[in-house]
């Protein structure tokens, strides 16, 4: 067993998207999701249920599993057990197996319409690993297809992490930043965290187009102690508020995550 299959087998992915601050990561994150999917439909003038979207690294169903039961044609990858045990579970119609987002060998090139990549490019902490990770999506989508990409951010890391617990010196002392408090490779055994300038290159070396990036969260995770005393109408203000901001630019880096929203050229 990996070390991250220890830390799921131990993590509570579906109290973390159902609490307050994983609540507007995912409502932000599925308002774009659909919107792109809308879009999609409409331009190839194609019915809901020809759609077929491909979500790798499924974690526990909390995106595909909806999207199934709104009549699309959902596939799934899942690298860890207990996750894809908890996301079949479900009962939904979503076609899910144990795989790895670097060798999507079980499918096809030129297959899906939509893919989601909303959890591996946080795990995979090679530069080439992320790569090859962005390069088999591509593969499997056909021309056209948009793929949303998250990824956790650097500063979020350095902010919440090194200031707020109090680690910063010593994470500088150890070598885990370096001289523009960037986290090297080694910062997390688990996590891999990135700028803005490092998404960049990487779309540009897979040669994907992008349409647009937000912050689906943006200070939600600081926030959480603050968001945890509103009431469910405020909740939903901040939500609101977050649907009007997650596009600006100044703010891009600040959140814990960013989505990258891609085109497919081939």
């Amino acid at each position: 067993m990996t070390d991250l299959e220890k830390y799921y087998n131990k993590f509570n992915e579906e109290k973390r998207l159902n609490s307050r601050y994983g609540r507007i990561e995912y409502e932000v994150s599925m308002t774009y999701i659909h919107k792109y999917i809308d879009a999609y439909l409409q331009k190839n003038n194609m019915k809901k249920e020809d759609l077929k979207i491909l979500e790798i690294g499924a974690g526990t169903g909390r995106y595909c599993v909806p999207l199934s039961e709104e009549g699309y044609d959902v596939y799934a990858v899942e690298l860890v057990k207990y996750n894809l045990g908890i996301l079949k579970s479900k009962g939904s119609k979503v076609k899910a197996i144990q795989g790895n987002a670097l060798k999507l060998k079980k499918y096809e090139d030129n297959f899906f319409d939509i893919i989601l990549v909303l959890g591996p490019m946080y795990h995979l902490l090679k530069k080439e690993e992320k790569i090859q990770a962005l390069n088999e999506a591509k593969r499997v989508a056909k021309n056209g297809a948009n793929i949303f990409v998250s990824y956790v951010m650097n500063d979020y890391a350095v902010l919440f992490f090194g200031v707020k617990e109090g680690n910063l010196g010593e994470s500088i002392k150890s070598g885990k930043l370096d001289e523009n408090f960037h986290c090297k490779e080694n910062a997390n055994e688990l996590y891999s965290y990135v700028r803005i300038e490092d998404i960049n290159e990487l779309n540009e070396i897979v040669k994907l187009k992008r349409d647009l990036i937000i912050s689906p969260d943006g200070s939600s995770n600081v926030l959480r102690q603050y968001l945890n005393k509103l009431t469910e109408e405020e909740v939903d203000l901040f939500i609101q508020y977050q649907l009007a901001t997650c596009e600006r630019p100044d703010l891009l880096g600040a959140g814990a995550h960013t989505l990258d929203i891609l085109e497919v050229e081939k």
